[in-house]
């Protein structure tokens, strides 16, 4: 009697030390398996998670989880101490050496975060779209990493700018799955409105060509520019007003087409009309770039005329020519009731109109 009590006491100990392991369809005993990679969700690594076939001790945890978003490493021996200390034992570790560790998070970048306040301020005390705004933020801004059950998308719930300080105070509410409770994301700091504009890479005097090595682009402060920012293919090939230092956007009053014709340069005169054309030698007394009225010396001649340019180099003139006579008052008179024509000859007796 006293050795079949013995044997139920040691069965109810065994069974009480060693954890409930799930059994297949024959009540076989599943063996539990080590996994080589896990992911989860939670603060903390379960049994369950590591271990297949853990039965009723998936739920007990064992380790606290990676940071959001991180991956990090269990060496097995370790793990298995670790088991042991929870009366797991009989685990298959299949030669792994360590088991990868992985807490699923969900990641707003810190581009998103820029573009959605963008959106939730623009066009508000005069700032433009979203696309031209550039955002200043009072902490450094780094991505935002949320447990993985919060899925739902950024819905502002607040947003505040303030014209004469430029600052932004904009909140964002985020849904989760699983609970009733979102999480609210508060970001503050400046925002500014910028254009793109042509941007000088060297000094540049008055009169000066730009080639393309000489205009790059970049987006600057739209109150930093008085005037309608210049456009770097706008820019190219075009002759500056005034001298500008490196480093300065270019208006569009900067520029103006380049001049074909320089003073004291010499030019083609050129005279054309129907049938006729002449070219003469000249000297430009004027600067002028296409279509302006430039005044020229005539070498030949020694006078001054007036032309308009036309080419690098070239002056088109016109040759004043003397208006023709009023129509006669008897044009308009009938066939029978103009004048007979008077012969040229018939001023001479002498000669027949056909001498």
């Amino acid at each position: 009697m006293t050795a079949r009590a013995l044997l139920v006491a040691t069965a109810l100990l065994a069974l009480t030390a060693a954890p409930a392991l799930a059994q297949n369809a024959d009540d076989t005993i599943a063996v539990p398996a080590l996994r080589a990679n896990v992911t989860v969700t939670s603060e903390v690594v379960r049994i369950g998670d590591v271990i297949d076939n853990a039965g009723t001790a998936a739920q007990i945890a064992i380790y606290r989880a990676p940071d959001l978003g991180t991956t990090g490493s269990l060496p097995t021996a370790q793990l298995l101490a670790a088991l042991r200390a929870r009366q797991v034992i009989g685990v298959d570790v299949k030669d792994i050496k360590e088991v990868s560790v992985t807490r699923l998070a969900r990641t707003v970048e810190v581009k998103e975060i820029e573009l959605q306040i963008a959106r939730a301020i623009e066009h508000r005390g005069g700032l433009g779209d979203a696309a031209n705004l550039k955002l200043t933020f009072d902490r450094d801004m780094q991505d935002v990493r949320l447990d993985a059950s919060y899925t739902g998308s950024m819905q502002m719930v607040a947003s505040r700018f303030d014209p004469r300080s430029s600052r932004f105070d904009v909140s964002f509410e985020i849904a989760n799955e699983s609970t009733s409770a979102p999480t609210r994301l508060r970001f503050t700091g400046v925002a500014i409105e910028t254009v793109e504009a042509a941007i000088l890479m060297r000094d540049v005097e008055h009169g000066d060509i730009l080639k393309s090595s000489d205009v790059s682009v970049e987006r600057r402060p739209k109150a930093e520019i008085s005037g309608e920012a210049a456009s770097r293919d706008r820019a190219v090939g075009m002759q500056v007003r005034r001298s500008i230092r490196s480093g300065q956007a270019l208006k569009t009053a900067d520029l103006a087409k380049p001049d074909l014709v320089q003073r004291e340069q010499s030019v083609t005169l050129v005279f054309q009309t129907p049938g006729l054309y002449l070219t003469m030698r000249g000297k430009s007394l004027d600067n002028g770039t296409e279509g302006d009225v430039v005044n020229v010396l005539n070498l030949q001649s020694k006078r001054t005329v007036t032309g308009t340019v036309i080419g690098r180099g070239q002056v088109a003139i016109e040759i004043a020519t003397p208006r023709l006579p009023a129509a006669d008052n008897t044009a308009s008179l009938a066939p029978e009731q103009a004048p007979a024509p008077v012969s040229v000859a018939a001023s001479s007796s002498s000669r027949t109109p056909t001498e």
